[in-house]
């Protein structure tokens, strides 16, 4: 499984950069990486494990601002195309099942 956050944030106000920095480093700190800006992506053994990581998210969301989790399978992640201006790139491989740190 995977779990996709995507979140749009102000960032008018000293306070709501600070929140933003805050959040994001939640994510990475939670195993997420970037893939685009405002967009993150955490794979997760099960449906279970993901639902934890999306609850854990969800209790750490900044005050303002929208975001938003899919939870998408191995399969329907492979299925990401990726382009860069005209031309498609080819997509980064996913990681094996069991992944050690």
């Amino acid at each position: 499984m995977w779990v996709l956050a995507m979140f749009d944030l102000p960032t008018d106000s000293k306070a709501a950069r600070k929140a933003y920095a805050r959040f994001r480093k939640d994510l990475i700190e939670d195993g997420f990486t970037m893939m685009q800006y405002s967009v993150y992506s955490r794979h997760c053994a099960s449906i279970e494990n993901a639902e934890a990581h999306v609850a854990r998210m969800g209790q750490k969301l900044p005050p303002a601002g929208e975001v938003r989790f899919l939870t998408i399978t191995d399969r329907q992640y492979s299925r990401i195309r990726v382009f860069w201006g005209k031309k498609r790139a080819k997509t980064e491989p996913s990681p094996s099942q069991m992944e050690l740190f």
